[in-house]
């Protein structure tokens, strides 16, 4: 997956875009994760979503929104893979759907 990210933003420099751009990755105290990534002028045009939240337990869960082409994620230490991987399936088929969440929750 670290690849696949990486490779997705090398991919989006232009000389500009990595300097308005942003992806953040970075720890929560509850103890977490969150993620924020800018995919304003890329090839991925999403709608805007609320915030989702997917819990199982207090320390099973995750959750997602989308404002204004910026995706933000938080969840539990075990989900970073996850987080990234809902954003590849984002800017591979443009959609998201519940299920592919629900299957790689647990």
């Amino acid at each position: 997956m670290i690849n696949w990210i990486q490779n997705w933003y090398n991919e989006q420099c232009d000389g500009n875009w990595e300097h308005d751009h942003v992806i953040k990755i970075e720890s929560l105290d509850n103890p977490g994760w969150n993620v924020e990534i800018d995919f304003n002028y890329t090839d991925t045009k999403m709608d805007d979503s609320a915030w989702n939240l997917y819990e199982i337990s207090e320390s099973n869960w995750i959750g997602y929104s989308i404002k204004d082409n910026v995706f933000s994620s938080s969840g539990d230490p075990s989900k970073l893979d996850l987080i990234l991987n809902i954003f590849k399936e984002i800017v591979q088929k443009n959609n998201l759907i519940d299920e592919f969440i629900n299957s790689n929750i647990y």
